[in-house]
């Protein structure tokens, strides 16, 4: 079942950053196509007419799958400041979130669907629905979310910082995700200082110098060991275009990633 005609993708609320860092909490509904999404540990998938809420302070990246009709999504960005004054208006009280997944999938009801399709009116055909409205639809939505499943005000309401965490655990196993340094600080309860000056104990290396050298091998083994190609692993390693890879590779290792592939 199509939940709209023309409302291909549409978003709500401030823009968030490009990275791939979850800078604030966000819903998404999934109109046409699958998302498949990745954070480090697992995979999550998420199909036409389903949805989830997308955690702050988390990483994570994504591929689309469009279907035959194409790809279609309305993303509703929760920002701090909204959170807080909505919040304080309805006098919501939290606990602990019981569980700390990246992608939290919502059940399906028939209040999701119905809002969805509430938007059409106000929706401008260019990824916005009017400034006029989007505050009350964003409202709206979270008091049906609330209303469905009230532990979600655990998750959403949740304004602590990310605590102090194990460094190197941490980057072993997120090493792959392309966010700056800064990220890679915070998302480890530390100052940029103190995350070098711990880095540095830990792996004798700089931050910058350890991810490339780290990619670069990963990239090395997944193309002459598993028979990947550059092209379809680049993104994956955490380099944003095929050039730099390339670059950067035949540096370190005196041939292109695609001479080693047809080698």
């Amino acid at each position: 079942m199509r939940i709209a005609t023309t409302i291909t993708s549409c978003y709500i609320g401030p823009e968030i950053s490009p990275e791939q860092f979850i800078s604030e909490h966000f819903f998404l509904y999934l109109i046409q196509g699958s998302i498949v999404g990745y954070d480090g540990h697992r995979k999550y998938m998420l199909k036409a007419n389903e949805c989830c809420i997308a955690r702050k302070n988390h990483l994570a990246r994504y591929s689309k799958q469009k279907d035959n009709d194409g790809f279609g999504k309305v993303v509703i960005i929760f920002d701090e400041a909204f959170l807080k004054t909505f919040q304080q208006k309805h006098n919501i009280v939290t606990a602990q979130p019981a569980f700390d997944d990246t992608f939290v999938l919502l059940q399906k009801n028939k209040l999701l669907p119905n809002y969805i399709r509430s938007l059409e009116p106000y929706y401008n055909g260019e990824g916005k629905v009017d400034d006029t409205f989007s505050q009350l639809k964003r409202e709206e939505l979270l008091l049906i979310l609330l209303q469905t499943d009230p532990q979600l005000a655990d998750i959403l309401f949740d304004f602590g910082m990310p605590e102090k965490i194990d460094l190197e655990a941490f980057m072993n196993n997120n090493y792959k995700f392309n966010v700056s340094i800064e990220r890679f600080a915070y998302l480890t309860g530390r100052s940029l200082s103190a995350f070098k000056r711990d880095f540095k104990k830990i792996f004798g290396d700089t931050p910058s110098h350890w991810l490339i050298q780290k990619r670069l091998r990963e990239g090395y083994f997944l193309i002459q060991k598993r028979g990947k190609k550059p092209n379809d692993i680049y993104l994956e390693l955490g380099f944003e275009d095929l050039s730099h890879f390339s670059f950067a590779f035949k540096k370190q290792f005196g041939i292109t990633p695609s001479s080693l592939a047809q080698g």
